[in-house]
C-alpha cells in the first residue's frame, strides 16, 4: 500500500516542529504549518504537480512567517522581571560571595544558578550577600557588586 502524499506532507510538518524543539528560534514552526497547509491541499486537490505543492508550501510558510512571527514572540516571549527589556537583566539582585572579592580586585559570586567573576570598590568577605550593580563595562562576562546594606 503506497503512503499518501498528503501524509508525506503531515510528517514533513512534524520533522519541522520536532526541529523548532531542538533549534528554538520560532521559525520552523511556520514551516511546519506551511507543510500542513499543502498536506490539506494535497488531501483535497489530489491532482497537483511537485511544483506547485513545492510552491504552495515556500509561499504558505513564507507568509505565516512574516505575518505571524512579530505576534508569536510577543504572546510566547512573556515580559522580563522589572520591565527591562533584556531578559538576561542582573541589575539589583541578591548573590551570594563564593570567593572573596578583594579592593579593586576579582572575586565569585553565585549568581543565576552559576558562578561569575566579580568586582566591587570594597572588599568583600567569603559568604556575605551582595547586590549586582551590572556587568563590568570592559568585560560583560564580569559582575559588578556592592555588599548587601541591612536596609534591602
Amino acid at each position: 500500500m503506497p503512503i499518501s502524499l498528503y501524509l508525506v506532507w503531515f510528517l514533513i510538518g512534524i520533522g519541522f516542529l520536532i526541529a523548532e524543539m531542538m533549534v528554538p528560534g520560532f521559525i520552523l514552526v511556520f514551516f511546519a504549518a506551511g507543510s500542513w497547509v499543502v498536506a490539506i491541499t494535497v488531501f483535497f486537490f489530489n491532482e497537483l504537480s511537485l511544483t506547485t505543492q513545492v510552491i504552495t508550501f515556500i509561499v504558505s510558510s513564507l507568509v505565516l512567517l512574516f505575518s505571524l512571527r512579530r505576534y508569536g514572540l510577543e504572546t510566547f516571549k512573556g515580559k522580563s522581571k522589572g520591565g527591562i527589556d533584556d531578559e538576561f537583566s542582573q541589575i539589583g539582585q541578591e548573590a551570594l560571595v563564593i570567593k572573596a572579592i578583594p579592593i579593586d580586585g576579582f572575586g565569585e559570586i553565585q549568581f543565576g544558578g552559576t558562578f561569575w567573576r566579580a568586582t566591587a570598590k570594597v572588599a568583600i568577605e567569603q559568604d556575605q550577600f551582595v547586590v549586582v550593580e551590572g556587568a563590568d563595562p570592559n568585560n560583560g562576562l564580569i559582575m559588578q557588586v556592592k555588599p548587601l546594606s541591612k536596609n534591602t
